[in-house]
C-alpha cells in the first residue's frame, strides 16, 4: 500500500511539469572513482549509490515522477580530474558530488558563483557545516570533527585519557588532515599526547616506517584516518607488529569489510566509527534486490551487498533523493533547480518515522538540517570486527556539539576572510 501511495504521489507531482520535464530528468552527476589506488573502497560505495537511484527509477519512475540521470564522471580520486569533471557536468547539474576532500576544497569557491550545491555526506571540509558561511555546501549527516569527537568519547568511556598517548595515523592528504584542529584542541583539554603519523600516497601499501615508529612510541591507542589501499596496509602491519587490535579505531572510511577480510580472525577487535550500518532485512534492500539486482542492472558483487560500504552508498543516495523530494514538495514542481535543491537539503528531517517510510530503518541515525546547520550532526555507532564481519559495539554516540560548533564558526570565518570577498547569508539565523 505504501508503494501504491508513493507511485500515485509521484505521478501527480510529475504531471505538474508535463512530458518535457519527464524527458529531461534530474541530472545528479557523481564524481566517481572506480579506478586508481582508492578503487577498492570506491567501487562498493558507487555501486550502492547507483543502485538506489536505479531502484527509484524502476520502482517510482524516478523522484516525483521525474527520472534521475545519475551519470558518473571518473576521477580516479585525482583532484585535477575531479575539477575537470565538475566543469564538464555543471552546466545542467542540480548538484555536485565531489567524493574527495581535495576536490571539494577546489570546487567550494566555484559553487558560490555557479550556485550549485555540493553534497559531501560525511566528508569534505568540516566547517562546511556552518551554512551561514558555506551556503552551497552540505556534509550531512555529520562532519569529520563529529567523527573525531565520537571516537574520543568512546575512548573516554574506556578510561581517563589524561596522560595517555594517542597516535594519529593518517593519509597525508587534505582528507587525512581534516580532524587535526579538533584533535589538537581536545588533546590539550583532556591532557593526552597526540602523535600525528602521516602516510604518503606512495607509502600506503608499505607502512613499515610508520609502524616502526608506532612500535617505538608504544601509544595507548591508534586512531586511523585512512582510505583506499592505506587501510589494508595499516591493518596488515598492525597484525604483523602485534599491536592490540582492540586499541585501534578508524574513521568511517577505514571500516571496510574487504580490508578486514584480509586478516580475518587476526583483526578481531578492530573498531571503526560509522554513521551507517547494513540491514539486510530493511525494506529498501528488498526493493533494490527486486528492481535492480535481480533485474541485472547492478554492478555490485554478491559479497558487497551485505557490506558496510555498499549500504552506505544506498544511504548517501537516499539523502540526495530526500533533498530533491523535499524541494519538489515545497516549490510544487517536479523539475527543480540547483537553488531549489539547496533549500531541500537545508530542510531535511530524517526522523525515525521518515527513515521507516523510506525503508531505511537502522541504516542511518536520525538527523535534520537547517539554514545554519548543513551537517545535521547525527551521531554515530562504533562498529567492531568480530573476525568475519562488523557488528555494533556501542549505542548511538552523539558528538560534542558545543565544542564543535565553536570551532566551526571560527574556522568558517577564517576561511571566508582568507578568501574575501566571500558571500555570507546574513539572513540565516544560528
Amino acid at each position: 500500500m505504501k508503494h501504491v501511495a508513493k507511485l500515485a504521489a509521484a505521478a501527480a507531482l510529475g504531471a505538474l511539469m508535463g512530458s518535457t520535464a519527464l524527458a529531461e530528468g534530474l541530472y545528479t552527476p557523481n564524481l566517481a572513482y572506480r579506478t586508481g589506488p582508492f578503487a577498492a573502497t570506491g567501487i562498493p560505495l558507487m555501486n550502492g549509490q547507483a543502485d538506489y537511484m536505479a531502484m527509484l527509477n524502476a520502482r517510482d519512475g524516478g523522484i516525483g515522477g521525474v527520472p534521475v540521470d545519475f551519470e558518473e564522471c571518473e576521477t580516479g580520486y585525482s583532484t585535477e580530474k575531479g575539477v575537470e569533471c565538475y566543469e564538464k557536468t555543471k552546466g545542467k547539474a542540480i548538484v555536485t558530488q565531489p567524493w574527495s576532500t581535495g576536490i571539494t576544497l577546489q570546487v567550494l569557491p566555484k559553487t558560490n558563483v555557479d550556485e550549485i550545491p555540493i553534497l559531501a555526506p560525511g566528508y569534505g571540509f568540516s566547517p562546511m557545516a556552518d551554512g551561514k558561511v558555506f551556503q552551497w555546501a552540505f556534509n550531512a549527516p555529520l562532519s569529520y570533527w563529529d567523527g573525531a569527537s565520537i571516537i574520543l568519547k568512546f575512548l573516554q568511556d574506556q578510561g581517563d585519557l589524561s596522560g595517555k598517548k594517542v597516535a594519529f595515523l593518517h593519509l597525508d592528504h587534505p582528507f587525512g588532515k581534516e580532524p587535526l584542529p579538533y584533535l589538537e584542541t581536545k588533546a590539550e583539554a583532556l591532557g593526552f599526547e597526540l602523535l600525528p603519523i602521516p602516510v604518503g600516497l606512495k607509502e600506503m601499501q608499505n607502512q613499515s616506517a610508520q609502524w616502526l615508529q608506532i612500535r617505538r612510541e608504544r601509544p595507548d591507542y591508534v586512531i586511523m584516518w585512512g582510505w583506499g589501499a592505506m587501510n589494508a596496509g595499516a591493518i596488515t602491519e598492525a597484525v604483523k607488529t602485534k599491536f592490540p587490535m582492540e586499541n585501534m579505531l578508524g574513521v568511517w572510511w577505514s571500516g571496510h569489510d574487504a580490508d578486514l577480510d584480509i586478516v580475518g580472525e587476526e583483526g578481531k577487535g578492530y573498531k571503526s566509527v560509522s554513521w551507517s550500518f547494513p540491514n539486510p532485512d530493511a525494506p529498501v534492500m528488498a526493493d533494490v534486490k527486486q528492481h535492480v539486482i535481480d533485474a541485472g542492472k547492478s554492478q555490485a558483487s554478491a559479497e558487497e551487498l551485505d557490506g558496510v560500504f555498499y549500504s552506505r552508498g544506498l544511504v548517501i543516495s537516499a539523502i540526495l533523493a530526500e533533498g530533491i523530494h523535499v524541494a519538489q514538495e515545497h516549490f510544487d514542481k517536479a523539475e527543480i533547480s540547483p537553488s531549489d535543491l539547496r533549500w531541500g537539503l537545508e530542510n531535511l528531517d530524517m526522523s525515525e518515522a521518515r527513515l521507516e517510510e523510506l525503508g531505511l530503518t537502522g541504516m542511518v541515525p536520525p538527523f535534520s538540517t537547517s539554514c545554519s546547520n548543513h551537517a545535521g550532526h547525527s551521531g554515530g555507532w562504533i562498529l567492531e570486527w568480530d573476525g568475519a564481519k562488523f557488528v555494533k559495539a556501542s549505542d548511538l554516540i552523539m558528538p560534542d556539539s558545543e565544542a564543535i560548533s565553536e570551532l566551526e564558526v571560527s574556522r568558517a570565518m577564517e576561511y571566508a576572510e582568507a578568501n574575501a570577498p566571500w558571500p555570507v547569508n546574513e539572513d540565516c539565523e544560528m
